[in-house]
């Protein structure tokens, strides 16, 4: 037995379990309530469980469980014909370094913010299912990003609460001898030194560069303190870090990686480290710059110009200084390097410019976003049209796996091997379709709801406990002679994202009398589920939260909209599995993707949004709904005028129509026929294994 507690104790430090149903269901069976209490921390659960305990539960039916993953487990580990093998062998031995400022892989391992980091989490565990050789970089954030909180007058406050690493499955890095490797690297006139610690996800290692370590001066020991912490400052600090050590790190470790991939403009710092090394080697500058273009690629994620980190050419001067003195490099050809203007070297220096001059390659993340992109930076290209700007487009996808609750996994597995052979092609997704009865896909979609409706509940309890607010609720509801209206019998439309303004949260609340005729219907009823956080120096997206929650507190709405506080991975997986709309009504085209609503279609979710980001090359008529055909105004109260029109004409005469009208058997035959399209479009096709493919044989393959 003490083999089993060693394997379970293995299994917990690999974050491959968060994506296996049934080794999900092995730790909680553990102890429900404290999966629950510890984030569904495996790692940090054990610590609570002694090794009799563990002893005994594995003498019984439990030790069988856990023999059938780690058989599972294992062979994963040790397979050898892979995608990558067969379709890229070269990148099955060397390795992709692909670094991120942020990575959501789990919600216990609290290293993301937001939409970035998610996709950077999908795409390593795609990697590791494909067999390709990718080790992410990324920063060990002790505080990680805030825990929301509501005061009573639904203002969003932050919490920064620790974590420790023993708490978490990471392992310290070592060199050779067994010591702690660290690597140096310059900031202003300091020498930095910085840790790291290694996450084992699948077959891939992430590894997480730290400068909290007592050697460093104290504000640098806080540069890897929070997610997009701090000012200025601090980020180009947490970007040198990244960029400049992630690259030091590898090569400490032996790593040469094939080739280097920036998601996003926070890691670019890292080809000034590659172009260094050119220079070291002899290299002119020109030709140094094309050898590291050679060795890079980069994506871009945002539409928005506040999205891409500029610097000064002080604090660039500043932070450099010490390191161009040792390069060699002049401030002005360092300038050069990141101006969108060459002719003004005394102006911003761009991160995204950086990346874009000196990578092979750069792309945007869907289809809209990669020509809005050419249109943004045509300015630093010398072309007349931004038809010749060289950045493509590779659309952003999820891992299927991660985002399919443990129910509908098990549902699907009635009828195919697997999910990987069920979303192979949208024909294997049909014929797989065809065996399920619209009994069954509706048993589906009422299991889904009833999962949501009851963990809203529990959820909204600790809430309201949380706020001291608790008894009070309770007192007034139970003072009611009807019950709480919130069911899995009503239509209910989820919107969870980032609160930034111009996804327009409020969208929904333009008029409110309308609104409370479409909620209110004694038919036809809706209700909806909201949540999100607001970046903490975003008041007027904290205005937009707090707009919701007193919208949500009017009489007519009273239980029938729920804001849920502190969203993250867990509070995203429950919403996205158990609404049947999914709704996103940002401002044309400032979403580059947006893939929450990608995650709804396997659980027979539709989607209903603004054509933006990867809706208008999915949408085809039968398989959700779009707000408008993508009509843009100058006026931004003009475009949200057409929008919210847009959105009730088809939410009171489409969607809610569709939804209630039922057969004999009170099936909604023709709402399930839009289910069943939005499966065979959206699953196989919007997926991570396809995009890593695409990355794969598009960027990281030199031609």
């Amino acid at each position: 037995m003490r083999h089993n507690i060693s394997a379970l104790k293995k299994l917990s430090r690999n974050l491959w379990w968060s994506w296996d149903t049934e080794a999900k269901e092995l730790f909680k069976e553990l102890s429900p309530l404290l999966w629950e209490r510890v984030n569904h921390n495996p790692v940090e659960l054990l610590h609570h469980i002694s090794n009799d305990e563990l002893k005994a539960r594995l003498d019984c039916e439990f030790g069988k469980k856990l023999n059938s993953v780690i058989e599972r487990f294992e062979n994963y580990l040790t397979e050898k014909e892979t995608w990558a093998a067969k379709h890229a062998p070269l990148l099955a031995e060397k390795t992709v370094a692909y670094f991120s400022a942020e990575f959501g892989i789990h919600e216990s391992v609290r290293i993301y913010s937001g939409g970035l980091g998610v996709l950077a989490g999908d795409h390593i565990k795609s990697a590791s299912d494909l067999g390709l050789n990718l080790a992410g970089i990324t920063l060990f954030y002790k505080e990680g990003y805030f825990r929301q909180c509501l005061n009573q007058q639904g203002w969003q406050t932050e919490d920064y609460p620790l974590q420790y690493p023993e708490s978490l499955p990471l392992e310290k890095v070592t060199d050779s001898e067994g010591k702690d490797l660290v690597i140096s690297l310059d900031i202003a006139q300091s020498e930095v030194f910085a840790q790291a610690w290694s996450l084992n996800v699948g077959r891939a290692k992430l590894y997480l560069l730290d400068t909290n370590i007592p050697v460093n001066e104290p504000h640098y020991r806080n540069i890897c303190s929070r997610v997009y912490g701090g000012d200025q400052n601090m980020r180009i600090n947490q970007e040198i870090v990244l960029g400049i050590g992630g690259v030091k790190l590898l090569r400490a470790l032996g790593i040469n990686p094939a080739v280097y991939h920036m998601n996003e403009g926070h890691s670019a710092f890292l080809t000034a480290e590659l172009l260094v090394t050119e220079l070291e080697k002899g290299k002119g500058l020109a030709e140094a710059k094309e050898n590291v273009k050679e060795q890079c690629v980069f994506t871009t994620h945002t539409p928005v110009a506040a999205g891409h980190d500029r610097f000064s050419r002080d604090m660039i001067h500043y932070s450099f200084d010490k390191y161009l003195q040792k390069s060699g490099i002049a401030l002005d050809d360092f300038m050069r390097l990141g101006s969108e203007d060459p002719s003004n070297l005394h102006g911003l220096f761009t991160m995204t410019v950086l990346a874009i001059n000196l990578s092979r390659s750069a792309n945007g993340v869907s289809k809209l976003h990669g020509r809005v992109s050419r249109e943004m930076w045509q300015h630093i290209y010398a072309v007349e049209s931004p038809e010749k700007v060289p950045i493509g487009h590779i659309t952003n996808g999820v891992h299927t796996a991660s985002w399919c609750s443990g129910f509908t996994d098990r549902f699907w597995r009635q009828y195919t091997d697997n999910l990987e052979t069920f979303t192979a092609s949208p024909d294997t997704a049909a014929e797989v379709l065809a065996k399920v009865t619209d009994e069954e896909l509706w048993y589906l979609r009422y299991r889904l709801k009833r999962n949501l409706v009851d963990f809203i509940y529990r959820y909204l309890s600790n809430q309201l406990f949380h706020q001291h607010v608790y008894a009070a609720h309770m007192e007034a509801d139970s003072s009611k002679s009807t019950k709480n209206p919130l069911s899995p019998d009503v239509l209910t439309i989820g919107f969870a994202r980032r609160f930034a303004t111009y996804k327009r949260a409020p969208l929904i609340f333009s008029d409110i009398e309308r609104l409370t005729r479409i909620m209110n219907h004694p038919t036809m009823p809706v209700q909806i589920i909201f949540a999100g956080k607001a970046h903490p120096h975003d008041d007027a997206g904290k205005h937009y939260i707090q707009q919701i929650v007193e919208h949500a507190r009017l009489p007519q709405f009273k239980g029938k909209i729920i804001f849920l506080e502190n969203y993250d991975l867990g509070v995203a997986k429950r919403m996205i599995s158990g609404v049947d709309v999914w709704l996103n009504n940002p401002i044309r085209p400032m979403e580059a993707s947006g893939t929450s609503g990608q995650k709804t279609a396997l659980h027979g979710g539709l989607n209903f949004s603004i054509p933006d980001g990867w809706w208008p090359e999915a949408y085809n008529g039968g398989n959700g709904w779009s707000i408008g055909k993508g009509e843009q105004f100058e006026n931004h109260q003009d475009q949200d005028r057409h929008d919210a029109e847009q959105l009730y004409d088809i939410l009171e005469n489409q969607i809610i129509p569709t939804f209630y009208d039922r057969n004999a058997d009170n099936i909604p035959v023709k709402w399930l026929k839009k289910v069943r399209n939005a499966v065979t479009s959206i699953g196989p096709v919007y997926n991570t294994h396809r995009m890593v493919k695409d990355y794969t044989l598009q960027y990281y393959l030199k031609d």
